[in-house]
């Protein structure tokens, strides 16, 4: 079963998905900080239990939890078992957040122009396309996002972003799957 997933709502909310059908348990209770990596309960499926984690992207305050919260709860792939609020907590939680790898507020951030799978490197033994501390210009290349064994060539720019900027931090791990709109590189204008 593949793990835990988080996507960013319109509003700012982050939903935290099951990874597939089963019983949900042990979920965290509303108004508590999650950040990534923290336990959110375990996941039975065909009687083993598996331990969920909340996985990159997934940090807030817990705002809602899925119907039967520490209850034995049936979900299906992809329920919503959690909505985060990554605001709600203000400066202090914005401070820890953005220590657990999640992206802080009004940080400016080059985002998954659409959903893939995240690779660094235009081949495995070549250099990655951007650094942490790199300075990047509009239609430099990023990174690939792979989509259906097609691989696309993604190109720093777009609404809202300066000509030149700086790389503070690449957010995905080598391989990870993103949604359009998860951040990929945490910038700096220069």
């Amino acid at each position: 079963m593949k793990g835990v997933r988080a996507k960013a709502g319109e509003d700012g909310i982050v939903e935290v998905l099951a990874p597939g059908p089963g019983y949900w348990r042990e979920a965290p209770r509303k108004g508590a900080l999650i950040t990534p990596g923290a336990s959110i309960g375990v996941i039975e499926v065909l009687g083993a239990l598996e331990p969920l984690v909340a996985p990159k992207g997934a940090a807030g305050i817990v705002v809602e939890v899925f119907e039967g919260g520490s209850a034995r709860s049936a979900v299906d792939f992809e329920t919503v078992l959690l909505r985060l609020d990554p605001n709600a907590a203000g400066e202090v939680a914005q401070a820890e957040l953005a220590a657990a790898g999640g992206v802080a507020e009004g940080a400016l951030v080059f985002a998954a122009p659409m959903g893939g799978r995240f690779y660094r490197k235009p081949a495995p033994d070549k250099p990655a396309f951007v650094e942490e501390g790199q300075e990047i210009a509009v239609g430099d290349a990023v990174c690939l996002l792979e989509v259906m064994k097609t691989f696309n060539r993604v190109q720093y720019g777009g609404e809202g972003l300066p000509e030149r900027a700086k790389v503070v931090k690449v957010h995905p791990d080598d391989g990870a799957d993103l949604n359009r709109g998860d951040p990929i590189l945490e910038l700096e204008a220069l």
